[in-house]
């Protein structure tokens, strides 16, 4: 993740296709569901505003980082398309066609695959990313983006990395190594 960009735009067109590609990741029953809803860099600024509060953007370490990022993504994702889908003749027997009746929403798993997709299409690119979770101010977000029917995922900030990015405290945290968390299932 990159969280220092050097304040150059991105060229448009070229993010647009980026996320056209990165929409064909998976999507549950083909219900096509996520949405990504590019912010020029003109726009950037109402994004923050309305994305942080003034005390965060005066505290933060990293907000003149992200603030110079040279376009963002909203991933948002529509989950009545979902119940919609489910409720159709062949998937109908799946019981899904409410959006409360999935046991594990998958517009937030195929959100996920879409954003992941981005993400390596982006470094692909020669480009940095990095991908800011909706924690908070959502509601105000999605309104500001014209989104209210939608549910929003995150957003990926995109630009060209500064070399002035730290690392994240959370690296000096200890996991377990991840040939740990690979386990073979035997009865």
């Amino acid at each position: 993740m990159v969280r220092s960009f050097d304040g150059r735009a991105v060229d448009q067109e070229e993010l647009a296709t980026l996320c056209a590609e990165a929409l064909r990741a998976p999507s549950a029953g083909h219900s096509a569901g996520v949405r990504l809803n590019i912010i020029g860099p003109e726009r950037l600024g109402e994004f923050f505003t309305v994305a942080t509060d003034a005390t965060w953007r005066e505290h933060s370490t990293r907000f003149a980082g992200l603030a110079r990022a040279g376009a963002g993504v909203l991933v948002s994702t529509r989950p009545q398309d979902y119940a919609a889908r489910y409720r159709e003749a062949d998937k109908e027997s799946a019981g899904l066609g409410e959006t409360g009746a999935w046991p594990l929403p998958y517009w937030h798993a195929d959100a996920a695959m879409a954003t992941m997709a981005l993400l390596l299409l982006i470094e692909e690119a020669g480009l940095g990313a990095v991908i800011w979770g909706a924690f908070r101010h959502v509601g105000a977000v999605l309104d500001w983006a014209g989104l209210s029917d939608e549910e929003l995922f995150g957003t990926v900030l995109v630009g060209h990395p500064d070399g002035a990015d730290r690392p994240t405290s959370s690296n000096a945290r200890r996991v377990p190594p991840r040939a740990e968390r690979v386990r073979r299932l035997t009865r």
